[in-house]
């Protein structure tokens, strides 16, 4: 019996650890994650090496730690919650999955996720969206007007929202949510409380040279900043057609246009976000749109099936819980790509990205670490 967590770990904090010592000292399970590799679904590099943030995980509460796709970490809540809850659920032994919320709720967030695929929501957003609405207020709205303001609350906040995901995709594999109140601070708060810090803030506190170990278990001795990565963004978008650029997910409605105006007017990703963004087309979105365009990911990727898991790190009892997955087990990106098909096609991504991420350090570390880096032995 195991429970499935999905993350990123960006970098692992005491409140990661904090929701993994709940969910087993409710549960009585040994912890699977599930975690985003080199890039994070904030659109960014990750703040350190994949493999350093597993080892962290895993001497905090975590059993064992695969790498989610690159395809689908750098996908929006929905898609980002569909790929991790495919990877939980191809493991028999899975019985929950575990995930931090404001909400802390399961009920409420399950009430929250049915009210989501409503159709009579689902109408009243799309008529808002045809008036040129922002779809995260529309659907609070419908919500609203459908079911109150008690179910419509939970989707203001953005771990409820990612919950409320999770649960959606649940549905039918008979793996149950099982949620954490978020404790000490907001998510992306810039405040830190007791012992404990969001990781935007523990991020920008690394990369101001800050010292952050009141609020992580593990500092890492490398990081990396993003900005390091503008040069072969720009590069990237300027040598693509807008042809090219409509191809990458989640580009629509002319958005192409604005990317190729902006690669050429704009000197960082940061002005082009700025520039591209719109009420429908958030930062974030932006972001991962470029980030996107850095590692040639475009819409097809994402309709790939997940038929392996890829292995980061486990403890002895992590090891055995391998036993259990249906999926393709991938403990060396060598066979991995051996393997050929849809694996290969996935785990190209992977190694690219780790390769890109590289030059985000400020002095670039060596390609092909994907294929020399030993899986993390706890």
């Amino acid at each position: 019996m195991a429970t499935a967590v999905i993350c990123e770990f960006n970098p692992f904090h005491n409140g990661h650890k904090y929701l993994l010592e709940s969910a087993k000292n409710v549960l009585k399970e040994p912890v699977i994650a599930i975690m985003s590799g080199s890039f994070t679904q904030r659109g960014e590099v990750a703040v350190c090496d994949k493999f350093v943030r597993a080892k962290s995980a895993l001497e905090n509460g975590a059993d064992l730690v695969l790498e989610m796709p690159v395809v689908f970490s750098l996908s929006g809540a929905e898609g980002f919650a569909k790929a991790g809850v495919a990877i939980a659920s191809a493991f028999e032994c899975t019985n929950h999955l575990a995930f931090g919320s404001e909400s802390g709720d399961c009920e409420l967030l399950k009430k929250s996720a049915n009210a989501v695929c409503d159709e009579r929501v689902q109408a009243l957003v799309r008529d808002g969206m045809k008036n040129g609405g922002y779809y995260p207020r529309e659907l609070e709205n419908a919500v609203k007007t459908v079911f109150g303001d008690e179910i419509s609350s939970v989707l203001c906040e953005p771990n409820n929202i990612l919950g409320v995901e999770y649960i959606k995709a649940l549905n039918g594999t008979g793996v149950e949510p099982f949620s954490v109140a978020r404790t000490g601070v907001a998510h992306d708060s810039r405040i830190a409380g007791e012992g404990f810090a969001s990781a935007s803030h523990i991020r920008e506190m690394l990369r101001n040279g800050e010292n952050a170990k009141k609020y992580a278990p593990y500092i890492p001795d490398e990081i990396t900043f993003p900005e390091n990565l503008d040069r072969p963004l720009l590069y990237r978008l300027r040598t693509m057609t807008r042809e090219d650029i409509a191809k990458l997910p989640d580009v629509g409605e002319g958005l192409e246009n604005r990317i190729a105006d902006a690669a050429v007017r704009c000197s960082t990703s940061s002005e082009i976000a700025d520039l591209v963004k719109t009420k429908r087309y958030t930062h974030a979105r932006i972001r991962r749109i470029l980030a996107c365009a850095l590692l040639g990911i475009e819409k097809a990727h994402t309709q790939i099936p997940i038929e392996y898991v890829r292995v980061l790190g486990f403890t002895n009892e992590g090891a055995e819980l391998l036993k259990d997955c249906r999926l393709n087990i991938v403990t060396s990106a060598s066979n991995g790509i051996r393997t050929g098909g849809n694996t290969k096609a996935l785990l190209e991504k992977d190694i690219l990205a780790y390769d890109i991420s590289a030059l985000a350090y400020d002095i670039p570390k060596r390609s092909g670490l994907d294929f020399t880096t030993p899986i993390v032995k706890i």
